[in-house]
């Protein structure tokens, strides 16, 4: 009799210590799936890599340019929002591995200095200052470079096929290219979320 008790005891300590231990080891499905895709998404953001700028270019091969003031204007990637600069980086990398390697002409624009753009007239640009994602960080302008040299011209065949593909690349990467404005303005992307 004894002996029955213990074992009506014994048998469904034994049950759930089983059940436990199968437990370990079965594994739903979606839930199998579901730990693989974070684990995944997990060590992509964690290993992701970070693009860094390119060593700036000489000043002098920003004299004498066709583009009004460039000389003057803010080139310092840092300056840039660090979504869109990742954005552009993988611009430039690409046009690069594409035969059209490209200079940064300005990145951030001063409210003040955007006004003094308006101010020359509408064929410079026709937005006023915090008009222009510039002032936000989120746009940048850029030229191709041929030997060394920016070709800044719509009227050179190999630019504008430098220009083609830049808004390729920018499409690609989910950004705005100027190109496809009214007012075309073929070194120009921007981002294509709203103003931060």
């Amino acid at each position: 009799m004894l002996m029955l008790i213990g074992l009506s005891l014994l048998t469904p300590v034994l049950a759930i210590a089983v059940m436990l231990s199968m437990a370990e080891q079965y594994v739903p499905e979606p839930l199998i799936a579901l730990a693989s895709y974070r684990g995944s998404h997990v060590r992509t953001v964690l290993t992701l890599e970070k693009l860094v700028p390119p060593p700036p270019l000489p000043p002098a091969v920003f004299l004498n340019t066709e583009r009004p003031n460039l000389e003057t204007a803010d080139r310092d990637w840092n300056r840039l929002h660090p979504d869109f600069l990742q954005q552009a980086l993988r611009v430039f990398a690409r046009m690069e591995a594409r035969g059209f390697p490209l200079a940064l002409l300005e990145g951030y624009r001063s409210p003040e200095r955007q006004d003094r753009l308006a101010d020359m007239g509408a064929h410079v640009t026709q937005a006023r200052a915090f008009q222009s994602k510039h002032q936000f960080g989120q746009a940048l302008d850029a030229a191709p470079l041929r030997q060394g040299q920016l070709v800044i011209s719509e009227r050179d065949p190999w630019a504008m096929q430098a220009y083609q593909a830049l808004g390729e690349e920018a499409d690609r990467e989910g950004l705005i290219w100027g190109g496809r404005w009214s007012m075309k303005d073929y070194g120009h992307i921007e981002s294509a979320q709203g103003r931060r």
